[in-house]
């Protein structure tokens, strides 16, 4: 069974481009829809496993260096010592 759910603001333009780019490729607006969140998930995904699991942007010696150096800043300026892991 069809249930009829709304989409708020959504204008008339974008409606249209939705309605057409489903016609164009020849799907319901429905499994548009559904391929369109499919995608997004799967694209969200890769971005965050670029980041997390990608190689490291700088090394671990200049990541030390960068530690040290944000310690004796904040020591210099009177903020808390950040604990490093």
């Amino acid at each position: 069974m069809t249930t009829v759910k709304t989409i708020k603001d959504v204008d008339e333009d974008a409606w249209l481009e939705f309605k057409s780019i489903a016609v164009r490729n020849k799907m319901t607006m429905g499994k548009l829809f559904v391929d369109m969140v499919e995608e997004y998930k799967k694209k969200t995904k890769e971005f965050w496993d670029d980041i997390l699991k990608g190689s490291a942007v700088i090394s671990d010696e200049e990541a030390r260096a960068m530690e040290e150096t944000i310690s004796r800043i904040r020591k210099e300026y009177g903020f808390r010592d950040k604990k490093w892991h």
